[in-house]
């Protein structure tokens, strides 16, 4: 019988990919690194869950206003210029954020610092206005606004208050030129932060006025 000789050809085949054990995540690769980072994810949890509270502590305060035993009280003058300065200083988180975009470093340190200042000037003119409603005899327990009025401004301020101490953290890595175009993750969620604090207290300041 004729024998049938099989001709073996070397075939050529491309290498495999290196197999991931559990390192990092190969930041070079899109199809195996995530695309939100874990500060990202913080933030937005962070705030989901600071939305929550108060929609929850708004509807209550709709629902609540229906009722006979309600009470308007005169809110405090101080909110308008409150509100003012907290549209500045939001204002003043965006263009530092953009200035280290461009690398500009300067002018970056400089409008966090106005920031900041402005922030605090917030804080402290919100516990003017409610030395304002004590010199007018409205405490917490006065009326039913006057509760959540306390409840509101306090727990947003209280919220604000971890945005500046987040800002005086960032002022120490800018000093330190630990912030940089390439490098300022930090500083992006810090200003997303400030700007939800800052709509949210827009929100919650026609939520009173409108009463």
């Amino acid at each position: 019988m004729p024998t049938l000789v099989e001709e073996r050809k070397d075939i050529l085949l491309p290498p495999s990919p290196p197999v991931n054990l559990g390192g990092d995540g190969g930041s070079n690769d899109p199809a195996s690194s995530f695309p939100i980072s874990k500060g990202q994810i913080g933030v937005w949890i962070l705030l989901t869950a600071i939305l929550m509270l108060f929609a929850g502590l708004s509807s209550a305060y709709i629902v609540l206003r229906g009722v006979p035993a309600w009470q308007n009280i005169e809110l405090p003058s101080l909110l308008w210029p409150n509100t003012a300065i907290l549209l500045m200083s939001s204002i003043a988180m965006e263009i530092s954020r953009r200035a280290v975009q461009r690398g500009d470093i300067q002018s970056m340190k400089r409008w966090l610092v106005v920031a900041g200042v402005l922030g605090l000037a917030f804080l402290a003119g919100q516990l003017a206005a409610w030395r304002q409603l004590v010199n007018a005899g409205v405490y917490l327990p006065s009326t039913l606004q006057s509760s959540f009025f306390y409840i509101l401004t306090g727990l947003h301020g209280l919220h604000l208050l971890g945005g500046v101490i987040a800002l005086g953290w960032l002022l120490l890595r800018a000093f330190n030129n630990r912030l940089s175009a390439a490098n300022h993750e930090p500083l992006r969620l810090c200003t997303l932060y400030w700007h939800v604090m800052d709509a949210l207290w827009i929100y919650l300041f026609l939520l009173l006025l409108l009463s």
